[in-house]
């Protein structure tokens, strides 16, 4: 049975955390991934749903084929359109997790699109009372590592499954201000594109500050991808939940009443992309500090799914682009992959409103 179209694009960030590395085996511990925080995770207050259980694939391993083919089998039924799987290039050569999405590309499977998020960020841990400990630095080293990263992952760009915006293969970076020089990096990107027979990038720059999308845009970016979490904390128009018991670095909202703030009118501009956030809660890995969003539902996440569907749905097709954040960030508590308490119960939110509403 063939699905309707969707009534708008979604794509889903990816987190490929969930196998070990050695790089991880040596931080934290042989064996860690992210389940290893999503597992220990503790209730910090009456009502707290934790931790957080995986309900249909289980604590999976990415480098499981078998897992990603049912990923991908789940997402397009629901009425995904792609993936956007998290890249790590640290510069000079060094990669971080990469082998889930290496396997996706050199296998073939599975058949389903995909599309690539730069997160060009230093790895470290100023949450764990340490200072600001670095893992593993993010650098620039110039023109020859923008041609390197470029030609270590041509294998994927020449993919027929690689997204595509107006013919042109969607790419997003994550942190647009911390290139040292963004135009010369898209510049190089473009030709090298072109050189290789490709119609060039449309390039995303994500921002959590919608403020700064026409400064974004000045940069060269094709797009904004617009990410408002932290709008919650401003003025004092949300109901916030803090209680004086609790650590005052822990910020406490409820979801319900957090999700108008998710989205504006900024959105309805064809080059500013709104992100879907099904609920967002960073204590399995940062413990009494962060943000928290309360009794997240799949029924009022149905409302939030309506409020950005009513904002970009003017625009043409082609553009008409909402992120997921996120597929599987269980760790953050952003996903919509089943757990136990809702099961399917995000997916068919999703499912009502993109493929059964038009």
């Amino acid at each position: 049975m063939s699905l309707s179209k969707p009534s708008i694009r979604l794509i889903a960030s990816y987190l490929p955390q969930y196998h070990p590395i050695p790089e991880n085996d040596s931080w934290w511990g042989k064996g860690f991934t992210e389940w290893t925080n999503v597992g220990k995770a503790k209730p910090l207050f009456k009502g707290h749903y934790q931790p957080k259980v995986p309900a249909d694939l289980g604590y999976y391993d990415l480098r499981v084929p078998e897992v990603r083919e049912a990923q991908a089998c789940m997402a397009k039924s629901y009425g995904i359109e792609a993936f956007c799987y998290w890249h790590y290039w640290f510069g000079k050569g060094k990669r971080l997790l990469e082998r889930p999405f290496n396997e996706v590309v050199s296998s073939g499977k599975p058949d389903f699109p995909f599309c690539l998020g730069w997160a060009n960020e230093s790895w470290d841990l100023p949450w764990l009372g340490s200072g600001n400990r670095t893992l593993i630095e993010q650098v620039y080293p110039g023109k020859d590592d923008y041609f390197a990263h470029f030609n270590t992952m041509l294998p994927a760009f020449r993919d027929n499954r690689y997204l595509r915006v107006d013919g042109k293969l969607l790419f997003l970076v994550y942190l647009p201000f911390q290139l040292p020089n963004p135009q010369s990096f898209i510049e190089i990107w473009q030709q090298a594109a072109k050189i290789n027979g490709l119609e060039g990038f449309y390039f995303i720059g994500q921002t959590t500050d919608y403020t700064k999308a026409d400064e974004i845009l000045d940069l060269g970016f094709d797009a904004v991808n617009t990410v408002r979490i932290l709008d919650v904390d401003k003025g004092n128009l949300i109901h916030r939940l803090m209680k004086a018991a609790m650590p005052k670095e822990l910020r406490l909202f409820s979801y319900e009443k957090s999700i108008p703030f998710f989205i504006g009118h900024e959105e309805r501009r064809e080059n500013v992309i709104p992100t879907i956030i099904p609920n967002f809660d960073h204590s399995p890995r940062s413990g009494k500090k962060g943000y928290i969003f309360h009794e997240s539902t799949p029924e009022i996440f149905r409302t939030h799914l309506n409020q950005v569907a009513d904002t970009i749905r003017h625009k043409p097709y082609e553009h008409r682009i909402a992120f997921i954040k996120s597929w599987n960030e269980w760790g953050e508590g952003n996903y919509i992959e089943p757990d136990l308490l809702y099961g399917h119960g995000f997916l068919e939110a999703i499912k009502e409103t993109v493929l059964n509403s038009h």
